[in-house]
């Protein structure tokens, strides 16, 4: 039996009236793998900003190695072996990947430039160190922070959904990564919505919900069934386990047309979408995913193929004017592209559509209307309308990129 490493006890957090933690309690073991899965709002994020220092919580304890401590700050967290590599990288753009690497990080130059080698050629990735991190990928951004772990020899490394933008590759070595780590006696916090992940690498697995721990316990103990109920209170609330019923879409229902779309990244593209239907893109990272998308709303221009939308062809429309006929384009990096962090969850909701709440002046009561009317709609999990987008979780900062587009009436 592994000894303990990390206790969290009876966690309680609240945010004005919104209770977020109501009384979590886990147990993280040496060189164990510890799955946590939640919904949006389930209180994931903040937890791991409680254990990692970026948060106080209201009441609760943390034990470490069953000494109590208290996280009052990052470094504080830092000093105890504590590390949170977050979904979203924190990274400096103007600076090299090895400044961002040992950034913070006491010691000689020389030395801390030596660890990193070794971290690096350990787990068998391939960083040009001195390259800007501006000209890094969301994926190799990722890799950076998950080095930046490594090199302060964290004993407790907390991972949040670190494959969402990794390779097959990529995401292999990760977890070839992690059970060297677990070897080393290195324990392991892994958030993820991939059920997937939690039965190759994870030892034991937790579910949140709504603030609360639903489930607990080794992995072999349970089936993705079990880990689907405790995640949405299926059975509590007496909703079938039958799948939803699909329709097939019919020829007169299609409402976007592409013929061989082609440009630096992606070639002789062609595919069809009718209304109703969800038609998914896969690729890995690199693959030109993200420049087809681009392209579909005119961000990047084609060298050859069609764009046809309810049988009109786009090719020539700017982006604003392709929103006005009804199709929006929600980025991949939110905080670059998708919101105004620092700004409110109102604000945000009618970011695109001010020329709807205003004649010459900007219409406060219909700009409140509107922002409460998506917040209750997507169900925002917000402690008001005003409160900073930044203060949300990922998925409601997500819902509420969606909200915006939303308030155009969009029909793609």
């Amino acid at each position: 039996m592994r000894d303990v490493l990390l206790e969290v006890e009876n966690m309680h957090k609240a945010f004005s009236k919104h209770k977020v933690l109501k009384g979590v309690t886990l147990h993280i073991h040496h060189g164990e793998t510890f799955a946590l899965i939640g919904g949006n709002g389930a209180g994931k994020s903040t937890l791991m900003k409680i254990i990692s220092g970026l948060e106080n919580s209201d009441h609760g304890e943390i034990r470490m190695n069953q000494v109590p401590v208290t996280f009052s700050s990052p470094n504080e967290a830092h000093r105890h072996g504590v590390h949170l590599v977050p979904q979203e990288p924190l990274i400096f753009p103007n600076l090299t990947v090895e400044e961002n690497i040992t950034i913070g990080i006491q010691g000689h130059q020389k030395t801390l430039q030596k660890n990193v080698r070794e971290v690096i050629k350990n787990v068998g990735w391939d960083f040009n160190l001195q390259q800007t991190a501006i000209e890094l990928s969301i994926a190799e951004q990722q890799l950076v922070e998950v080095t930046r772990g490594l090199v302060r020899k964290a004993k407790l490394l907390i991972l949040d959904e670190p494959t969402s933008t990794l390779t097959f590759h990529e995401t292999r070595m990760l977890f070839e990564t992690m059970k060297q780590l677990n070897t080393q006696g290195i324990g392991i916090i892994y958030i993820t919505h991939r059920f997937s992940e939690i039965f190759k690498i994870a030892h034991t697995v937790a579910v949140l919900r709504d603030g609360k721990v639903s489930l607990k316990g080794p992995v072999r103990d349970f089936e993705y069934t079990d880990l689907l109920d405790a995640l949405t209170a299926k059975q509590s609330m007496g909703l079938s386990n039958a799948p939803a019923q699909k329709t097939t879409p019919k020829n007169e229902d299609r409402i976007l047309d592409v013929q061989n779309l082609s440009n630096e990244s992606f070639h002789n593209i062609s595919f069809s979408l009718s209304k109703g239907e969800v038609l998914g893109l896969a690729g890995i990272v690199g693959a030109g995913r993200t420049e087809l998308a681009e392209a579909l709303i005119g961000i990047t221009s084609v060298k050859e193929g069609t764009i046809q939308f309810h049988k009109r062809k786009m090719n020539r429309l700017s982006v604003r004017k392709r929103m006005n006929e009804g199709m929006v384009y929600i980025p991949e990096d939110r905080h670059k592209n998708g919101i105004f962090s620092i700004q409110s969850v109102q604000s945000n909701l009618n970011a695109a559509q001010l020329h709807q709440l205003s004649r010459f002046l900007i219409s406060k009561r219909k700009e409140r209307l509107s922002g409460l009317h998506y917040i209750d709609k997507l169900k925002i999990k917000t402690e008001h309308a005003l409160q900073r987008v930044q203060q949300l979780s990922g998925g409601n900062q997500q819902k509420v990129v969606l909200g915006k587009y939303l308030a155009l009436s969009l029909k793609y």
